[in-house]
């Protein structure tokens, strides 16, 4: 992808962000709403570069309102400990989601969806998530499958990679147990998760459908893009086939703009772009990708920062105390200025 520079926009953005951005009525106090969008796998230089050539230009208009910064992973570079991540502000310790091998599911109450549930009162507040993939992104219950006597050593020890279960035995009987996925709690909490939708058409279509359902509430969403790590893998980080699949995340994140837009809601609404991992450079990997990003219209967001202090900055501006969290939060909101420790 050619030299890296540093993360900042080139100078026709940063031209561009004076002629977009117009004050905000009410955008610097607490928001009605909060939409958190993933594109999932978007390598931070690679988004530069797309930017630099104005193939994303809703993402450019949303840092035009609002902040570009730099988000780096402290931790694995994987989804489910991504997502878990983002959603929670926790580290894998406080989770339980430590990659996409090991894991189970999150304790009850710590995702961004039960705060702002139990904060709100789940009859007048709506928390929904719209997902592309299936098994990273996932809230399946645990279970218990008994190991058939003809399955050799070998496809056994092939289910454990897969699934992340271990082997238990009973009554002379030999079972694979499977944990809970990640959001197997947060789910009963919520009042729309749907994941496994696939290609961003459906999950953007879908998003559009229930912004409009949900419209009369003050809501929460999240909105996950996944064909950007699809073709990642498939093609490599380098490929036209990458770039094409950023520039459909940012056509469906601008579709969504719109309809908040239509709704009435756009500016009353904060709007949050990031990504759980990057991809390793030029490669069909991201076994160390740390690097992302955060877009958004937020005037209040004031520094770049890790992973772990999206959801504490989602907290904040819905009037949340992220200090008062038990256990402790894992990072700090975007919206402070960083200050380093003593020592």
């Amino acid at each position: 992808m050619g030299k890296r520079k540093a993360f900042l926009l080139p100078v026709f953005l940063m031209l561009l962000a004076g002629a977009l951005a117009v004050a905000a009525p009410g955008r610097e106090g607490p928001p009605r709403n909060i939409v958190l969008i993933g594109w999932d796998g978007a390598q931070r230089d690679h988004v530069k570069e797309c930017l630099a050539r104005g193939e994303l230009p809703n993402l450019a208009r949303l840092a035009a309102e609002g902040a570009l910064v730099a988000i780096d992973v402290l931790r694995v570079t994987d989804t489910k400990a991504g997502w878990a991540q983002i959603l929670t502000g926790y580290e894998p310790e406080v989770t339980g989601v430590y990659s996409n091998g090991r894991y189970g599911p999150i304790p009850p109450g710590l995702t961004v969806f039960e705060r702002l549930e139990e904060h709100f009162g789940s009859d007048r507040f709506a928390t929904v998530a719209v997902i592309g993939k299936k098994g990273n992104v996932d809230a399946d219950p645990p279970e218990k499958v008994e190991i058939r006597p003809r399955m050799t050593q070998a496809q056994i020890q092939q289910k454990l990679r897969k699934t992340g279960g271990s082997l238990i035995e009973e009554n002379g009987r030999r079972y694979l147990v499977v944990p809970g996925k990640p959001f197997y709690y947060a789910r009963a909490a919520m009042d729309v998760f749907e994941n496994g939708l696939g290609a961003d058409e459906a999950v953007g279509k879908r998003a559009l459908e229930l912004l409009e359902k949900y419209r009369d509430r003050p809501f929460f969403f999240f909105v996950h893009f996944a064909e950007v790590d699809h073709q990642g893998h498939k093609f490599g980080e380098n490929s036209r086939e990458y770039t094409e699949a950023l520039i459909s995340a940012d056509t469906w994140t601008g579709r969504i703009v719109e309809k908040l837009n239509e709704l009435g809601l756009y500016e009353e609404t904060l709007v949050y772009v990031t990504a759980d991992h990057g991809f390793d450079e030029g490669e069909k990997s991201h076994g160390d990708a740390p690097y992302v990003f955060l877009a958004t219209n937020d005037p209040l967001v004031v520094r770049r920062g890790t992973r772990a202090e999206i959801a504490p900055t989602i907290l904040a501006r819905f009037g949340l105390d992220p200090a008062g969290f038990t256990p402790p939060l894992d990072g700090r909101p975007l919206t402070e200025p960083y200050a380093p420790p003593l020592w």
